[in-house]
């Protein structure tokens, strides 16, 4: 993961009777970065990026356990997470067993779907699904 990803919108037409003006530089606060994305693994690992503004972000690499909501109980429980059953945004991040928000996964407790984005808030938040 050397370099950044660009995500300049500079594709767009130039309007107002605009004529041959230089238009395009490249900006080090354009860039983005590859998705981190996170699988399972025996424990939670994270990695720390420093972005514009010098603020952080939390990425998770491998995540073991899941906040877990119990919308019966009112309750948030802390679960294993066993594995990822499916994920409706991409059937191959499924097959891969990568984590994302939308993804249904296995716990403890029963089957979940995380709520939190964890290559982004690095967390793992999920809400049960009853009567599963």
């Amino acid at each position: 993961m050397g370099m950044g990803v660009y995500h300049g919108n500079d594709l767009r037409k130039i309007t107002g009777g605009m004529k041959g003006r230089h238009v395009k530089v490249k900006r080090k606060y354009l860039t983005g970065r590859h998705p981190l994305n996170p699988t399972l693994g025996e424990k939670t690992e994270a990695k720390i990026v420093r972005v514009r503004g010098g603020n952080v972000k939390v990425k998770i690499k491998t995540a073991s356990e899941a906040n877990v909501y119990i919308p019966s109980q009112k309750k948030t429980v802390k679960a294993k997470v066993l594995k990822v059953i499916d994920n409706p945004s991409n059937r191959d991040l499924a097959k891969r067993g990568v984590v994302t928000r939308g993804a249904i996964i296995q716990t403890e407790v029963g089957k979940a779907v995380v709520t939190s984005r964890p290559g982004q808030d690095g967390v793992v938040n999920a809400v049960l699904v009853e009567g599963s």
